[in-house]
């Protein structure tokens, strides 16, 4: 049998290290840059629109004054929350772009570890961002 230098083994443990930090700052780099996109999300062709930073900071609302009737608030509440759904399935989308494999590498890996959330900025497995407690209604 051969015998495998303690400090050899060192080096090898100081490579690896070395690499998971190269890769933890690409990580950090590919999030900084998705952070940093504005999208907008729509809903009733228009007449309401979010926006919203690539990493979840929601930056406005515009509501179009023609869409607003008071007899029908049930209604522009509902394009209001079709409006965040869009923004917030555009933000997953620029952040599985900018991300690229290390998205998938952590997706898979949050989603097969139990106890682990998702990537910073990006729901962890079970969580729904688009929804708030409730589902998003109101009381009946």
């Amino acid at each position: 049998m051969t015998e495998q230098d303690p400090l050899s083994a060192l080096g090898g443990l100081e490579g690896l290290l070395r690499q998971a930090q190269q890769i933890q700052q690409q990580l950090a780099d590919a999030q900084h840059e998705a952070a940093a996109h504005v999208v907008e999300g729509h809903a009733g062709g228009g007449a309401v629109r979010v926006a919203v930073t690539g990493d979840f900071e929601f930056r406005s609302v515009h509501i179009d004054p023609g869409a607003v009737d008071p007899a029908e608030v049930d209604m522009l509440e509902d394009l209001v929350l079709a409006a965040l759904h869009d923004a917030v399935s555009q933000v997953r989308a620029l952040n599985q772009e900018a991300m690229g494999a290390f998205g998938d590498l952590a997706g898979g890996l949050a989603g097969g570890l139990p106890g682990l959330g998702g990537m910073p900025g990006l729901p962890g497995p079970g969580e729904d961002p688009e929804l708030p407690e409730g589902g998003g209604q109101g009381p009946a």
